[in-house]
């Protein structure tokens, strides 16, 4: 504990002696923050929780932060850009039960997040209309409004980053011989899961399986009309799979199998363009993404309305939109200038359909007689061969769907992802210096695409934080969320957060 605070104090007190009087022309941005906050369960609120790169999970947590950023100037033909997000402090810890085969006894494990760690750590290059992007990065929804929605179903900036090298188009760029009509903009990448220990950690070794060293990709193409006009419409697809690996099955405590998955050149080149292959399954990865779609109408006096929806899938089926009604559907207002509402958004999510229970091709059962094909069961976020759809067990799509780290009976997938729920997000400034927001929903869980539970799962949750910027101190800002959950999703939860944050600009010659 001694040994956590050193570290803490050490990087509260370099961040703090930062010089900020130089000036010049090269611009350099830096945030110090310090976080404390406590609850009553073992896990932190949802939304106290959700979207914010996995920094808070437990019920108490006393974290400091130092960033240095540098942006890209998106108006230069040739930019550049860096950035590194340091994180150290402490939190308490959550009792995971594992299995011991030896006695037949169910034992429990302490699980706590680590002292210290490195959130961000990443360069950015820009050339034209082009980038390239490595290292650890957030990022968060490229087509939903990130401050007030429930989540992006594919890459919602819930979990912390992983390590990526990621390429494309910088922004939205014209299609020639449109005349400006239509735009495209597009990126994909790779990334290395580093999460192996906390899965190792977590998982009760009694059932299920997990996998380690495996990698990632990503893949977007979206397509927009041109966003000068009133009306413009933005509709595109989201990818991402998890590849290669060793996958580790249990039975009853025993390790019954294990299997490595294929991880060369062209499995990477595979994952561009998924194709039949006949390796795992039928494609070699777990694949799973999102149909996106985001209409925006400009009004006379410059508010805006929106309206979108995204449909999820992990398989054919879902791509072919045989999972009926699933998926995110949500409007929102934009505010054309400052006021007491500046921003809302209304979303309802479905999950129960997927595909139907039933999932049978030939294929799977050598000698079978029956020659039908039924695609379905489609269980959103997990896999029979890679880990589920989370990293450092939080959702790193949607945090609505309760993630594997809230299974404290250490299964490693998860339970309840055929749900519904709504959500209702709105922010705003009270007066000049103090803005707000507020957050709540509910959510109701009856299984998974297999196994449905002898009762239903479900939480109600209201979050409001507020945002003071003291006149008198440029660059301080004090942060307060007291949020209150009620049901057993993962369970009834009060909670406060207080963060005292400074930022500025250094200028260098």
């Amino acid at each position: 504990m001694k040994i956590r605070y050193s570290i803490l104090g050490i990087l509260l007190a370099s961040c703090a002696t930062v010089p900020i009087t130089a000036k010049g022309d090269y611009p350099v941005d830096y945030e110090v923050s310090l976080t404390a906050g406590g609850g009553s369960r073992e896990f932190a609120p949802y939304y106290i929780s959700a979207l914010r790169g996995g920094r808070l999970s437990s019920r108490n947590n006393l974290q400091a932060e130092g960033m240095v950023k540098r942006q890209m100037d998106l108006s230069d033909r040739f930019s550049y850009g860096f950035g590194i997000d340091l994180i150290g402090g402490c939190a308490s810890s959550v009792n995971y039960e594992r299995y011991s085969v030896d006695d037949d006894s169910w034992t429990y494990h302490s699980v706590r997040p680590s002292a210290v760690w490195i959130q961000q750590l990443y360069a950015d290059l820009k050339w034209r209309s082009l980038f390239v992007s490595a290292g650890l990065k957030e990022r968060g929804s490229a087509l939903l409004n990130n401050s007030l929605t429930s989540g992006d179903l594919t890459e919602s900036g819930n979990a912390r980053p992983m390590p990526q090298i990621r390429a494309g188009f910088i922004d939205f760029q014209d299609i020639p011989l449109t005349n400006g009509w239509v735009q495209i903009q597009g990126e994909a990448g790779y990334g290395k899961l580093l999460d192996d220990g906390w899965w190792e950690d977590m998982y009760n070794h009694y059932n299920y399986h997990i996998t380690k060293k495996a990698f990632f990709n990503y893949k977007r193409l979206y397509f927009r009309t041109r966003p000068t006009e009133r009306f413009s419409v933005t509709v595109g697809l989201q990818a991402v799979a998890k590849f290669g690996g060793t996958a580790y099955y249990y039975y009853k405590g025993e390790l019954s199998r294990i299997m490595k998955f294929s991880s060369g050149i062209g499995t990477f080149l595979k994952m561009l363009l998924p194709y039949e292959d006949g390796g795992e399954g039928f494609y070699t990865g777990n694949h799973l993404g999102s149909w996106d779609l985001r209409a925006r109408y400009t009004l006379n006096d410059g508010k805006q309305l929106f309206a979108y929806f995204s449909f999820p899938w992990e398989d054919g089926s879902g791509i072919g939109k045989l999972n009926g009604w699933d998926g995110l559907w949500g409007l929102e207002y934009k505010a054309s200038e400052t006021s007491f509402i500046n921003g809302a958004v209304i979303e309802y999510l479905d999950f129960t359909n997927q595909s139907g229970p039933l999932h049978f091709n030939p294929g799977d059962f050598e000698g079978s007689t029956i020659p039908d094909h039924v695609s379905g069961s489609d269980d959103y976020y997990n896999n029979l061969g890679h880990n589920s759809y989370a990293y450092y067990g939080m959702s790193m799509g949607t945090p609505a769907v309760m993630a594997p780290i809230y299974n404290t009976d250490g299964y490693p997938a998860y339970k309840a992802n055929a749900m519904r729920g709504f959500h209702v997000g709105v922010e705003g400034t009270v007066f000049p210096g103090l803005d707000y927001r507020l957050k709540g929903g509910y959510r109701k869980g009856w299984g998974s695409g297999y196994v449905l539970m002898p009762k239903p799962m479900h939480l109600a949750a209201v979050m409001l934080e507020a945002n003071w910027r003291p006149a008198g101190i440029k660059g301080l800002t004090v942060n307060g969320r007291v949020e209150l959950d009620r049901g057993n999703m993962p369970g009834n939860a009060f909670g406060a957060v207080v963060t005292l944050r400074y930022n500025g600009t250094l200028n260098f010659k």
